[in-house]
């Protein structure tokens, strides 16, 4: 079933489009604007270009979902296939299906809000020109990621992030950027390098590098020594990228550094690179070399899960001096960790956990960066302490629109039923409770149970979180002090009220409930209506755990 019949060539080239656009936009960003463009203002009129290509991308992709058939998501669909470098058989291979279209569809909305956001609250910095451009060349490159279907092309749309996410960081960033960019682009170097070298082992032992063929053939023209191989190779390059403990520690530092939109972007579309190989290459090209590693990978995972929520328990206590980004960061490191669990499993039940978890994660947490960096902008901070002291009413009371959504991000976070964060973490222990053939239940069911006491504390340290930065401390008003009465926020939209009252903030202003309504909206569609997404996904992955065969 389509929504509206649109012909296979116009299919193709909006797929096309979607990838390329953002990069002909970032060239054209970094052109003098034509005279009747450039209107008062210059760099107002760059972001208006980034808005503008970053809707049209948008437009693009829901265009190519209305126009996708829902009734056998598990082909390939829009697809090209034009030969690039014949002598290395490399070949321009697009396409799309049910596990690829949602993380399409996810990145171009992030980043448009992403581009709406900064038309009104553009970071401290450089050139907005630079801004634009690096933002739109990050598009491309994740949306390539995701739509390329040769390995080689994968690498380079893999790679291709890299550097635009690494300004961002080091030129937009906050305290210590340069050293948290720093540590961003050597982690992820020297794991794609390793992942290299795996990619080029399946494609010179299998005489092809079509992720397709590969698929079908399902690791049949491949031993398992060197199916083995691959996976730890290209598994490291896609662990740090997820990130998997213990390659996760270039992350928190990333979040913290990095500003709101980078923060936005790195949370909700490139991890999820990671875990897309995972599912697109390794489960279905090399499923003897993931059976041998499973078990660790869950291992880690639940780890990770146990290890962040921990973190952030730290960071939430009275004292701490813990930062709200900082915290979100490790909370990152706990939801991926289910995601990898899910993988995992090699169940259709654990992998379809793990893409909803990614879409998921994906919304809660770009929507959660966001309200962060609104609450830093106000406060001029994001130090945990001094947001609960600041006064007794805290975001309740100065800003209750504001502190409302914090709660209701955090509560979709911890996985609250009814809401997208619950069906993934769900899907991912039932996955583990019942483990593909060969693989240890035992194990799995042991790891199952470490990830169901990971939600119990991620819902611990959210709950701290609400009370402390929504709530306050409670102190009694006659012990505030005057400064804790009052605080100065950066920008300065705080202002006293009556003599001894609260200061109030700057409540939710019209721009950023433009770039946040709709991942509070999709956060409850995608909970109350599960199905419109494991529609998609589930055939997809039946056929790709299959071996190629519906």
């Amino acid at each position: 079933m389509t929504v509206i019949d649109i012909s296979p060539s116009v299919m193709q080239f909006l797929l096309a489009f979607i990838v390329v656009a953002p990069l002909l936009g970032a060239v054209a960003a970094l052109l003098p604007a034509p005279p009747g463009l450039r209107g008062k203002n210059p760099d107002q009129a760059v972001l208006r270009h980034g808005v503008t290509v970053t809707g049209a991308v948008l437009i693009a992709a829901i265009v190519l979902a209305v126009g996708f058939d829902h009734d056998h998501p598990a082909t390939m669909q829009a697809t090209t296939d034009i030969s690039w470098i014949p002598a290395l058989g490399v070949r321009i291979h697009l396409g799309i299906d049910g596990i690829s279209l949602p993380l399409l569809l996810l990145t171009a909305l992030l980043t448009f809000l992403c581009a709406l956001y900064s038309y009104f609250k553009l970071p401290a910095g450089p050139s907005p020109k630079a801004f634009i451009a690096l933002v739109l060349v990050l598009e491309s490159g994740t949306l390539a990621t995701f739509a390329v279907l040769d390995l080689l092309l994968f690498f380079l749309a893999f790679e291709m992030v890299l550097i635009p996410m690494y300004f961002l960081i080091a030129r937009w960033g906050g305290d210590q950027r340069r050293a948290a960019a720093w540590k961003f682009i050597l982690y992820t170097l020297l794991g794609s390098v390793v992942m290299l070298l795996g990619l080029l082992l399946i494609g010179l032992k299998s005489g092809t590098f079509d992720m397709v063929a590969l698929a079908t053939d399902n690791g049949r023209g491949l031993t398992t020594s060197v199916q083995v191989i691959a996976v730890l190779a290209i598994g490291i390059g896609l662990a740090v990228k997820t990130p998997m403990w213990p390659l996760h520690s270039w992350l928190p530092d990333a979040h913290t550094a990095g500003p709101t939109v980078g923060s936005v972007l790195l949370a909700g579309v490139m991890l999820k690179m990671g875990t897309y190989g995972f599912v697109r290459i390794l489960l279905p090209i090399a499923p003897d070399g993931m059976r041998t590693f499973a078990p660790y990978l869950a291992a880690f995972a639940v780890v990770g899960i146990v290890y962040g929520s921990l973190a952030c328990l730290a960071l939430a206590r009275n004292g701490a001096k813990g930062d709200l980004k900082r915290l979100i960061a490790y909370s990152s490191v706990g939801h991926m960790g289910f995601v990898l669990l899910g993988i995992a499993t090699m169940t259709p039940t654990g992998v379809n956990g793990a893409l909803f978890a990614n879409i998921a994660h994906g919304l809660i947490t770009g929507l959660l960066f966001f309200l962060v960096g609104a609450i830093k902008d106000r406060y001029g901070t994001a130090d945990l302490d001094t947001l609960a002291g600041a006064t007794g009413a805290a975001l309740y009371g100065r800003a209750p629109r504001l502190g409302a959504l914090l709660a209701f991000a955090a509560v979709a976070s911890l996985g609250l039923p009814g809401l997208a964060g619950f069906w993934g973490e769900m899907l991912t222990l039932f996955g583990a409770y019942s483990p593909a053939e060969g693989l240890s239940r035992p194990a799995f069911r042991t790891f199952m149970a470490i990830g169901a006491f990971g939600t119990l504390l991620t819902a611990a340290y959210m709950l701290i979180v609400v009370r402390r930065v929504c709530m306050g401390e409670h102190a009694p008003h006659s012990q505030l002090s005057p400064d804790d009465r009052t605080p100065q926020p950066a920008d300065g939209p705080g202002r006293p009220t009556a003599a001894g009252s609260p200061s109030q903030l700057a409540d939710i202003q019209t721009y950023e409930a433009a770039a946040w309504t709709p991942l509070a909206a999709l956060t409850v569609l995608a909970g109350l209506w599960p199905a419109i997404l494991l529609g998609l996904t589930d055939p997809a992955v039946q056929k790709l755990l299959a071996g190629g065969k519906s």
